[in-house]
């Protein structure tokens, strides 16, 4: 009885270890195909900016975000309110240019809005610098200043009795729209870091919102006619 209890026993350890042997075994030759999914997984995620860059894909998919986040085929970057003053300085001369009657100066003052945009249609381009996407965009234009005629005055500021002042502020009142938009081709300097930033921002939204591995990318925003600009955070 003894001897076939323990033959028994020998039996059943035998059965275990066998057991053991095959599952071990099992997963020992499941594990490399595991590890390689898992691996390719890993590739696909950190190689999605870098693949459609090669592609040819990656200005479609940013065109496609910018136009649904939008709704406008340009990117306004940035707006500017200022209280702006206009002056306009009338000479009159009678007699043939003998004989110079007193000059009039007339002084326009309202608030002026700027708003300041790139246009999606002409022309952006990407470029993988290791970490870095160098975006290379569109000259900054503006739209036509909005100038606020409700708080619009007008101030003489030098008259005479033998001038006709109300002509000359209906000359400025007609030319605002003009000097508005020179005003604004003068701002453009002060406004394009913050375009730039505004930009940044934009592109590296539309990274993170449309690639697993955008937010390993930071922007860096070139306007046509500058060289390649130091990194802007």
């Amino acid at each position: 009885m003894k001897l076939r209890a323990l033959a028994g026993a020998l039996v059943v350890i035998v059965a275990i270890l066998v057991g053991a042997s095959l599952y071990v075994f099992r997963s020992t030759r499941e594990l490399p195909h595991d590890l390689a999914q898992d691996g390719r997984a890993l590739l696909h995620e950190l190689g999605e900016v870098a693949r459609a860059f090669k592609e040819g894909t990656l200005t479609t998919s940013f065109v496609s975000y910018a136009t649904e986040v939008s709704a406008t085929r340009r990117l306004q970057v940035a707006s500017v309110t200022t209280q702006e003053s206009f002056e306009r300085k009338d000479e009159m001369t009678i007699l043939w240019g003998e004989l110079s009657l007193p000059d009039v100066v007339v002084e326009a003052r309202a608030p002026v809005e700027y708003t300041y945009y790139v246009e999606f249609d002409k022309g952006w381009s990407f470029a993988l610098d290791g970490p870095w996407l160098v975006v290379s965009v569109p000259a900054l234009e503006f739209n036509t200043p909005a100038l606020d005629v409700s708080k619009l005055t007008f101030v003489v500021r030098k008259g005479s009795i033998l001038r006709d002042e109300a002509a000359v502020v209906e000359q400025l009142r007609l030319g605002l729209t003009e000097l508005c938009r020179r005003r604004a081709a003068e701002h453009l300097a002060l406004t394009r870091e913050p375009a730039r930033r505004a930009i940044v921002g934009f592109v590296e939204t539309w990274l993170k919102d449309r690639f697993p591995d955008g937010g390993q990318y930071r922007a860096r925003v070139v306007f046509a006619g500058e060289g390649a600009t130091e990194p802007v955070r």
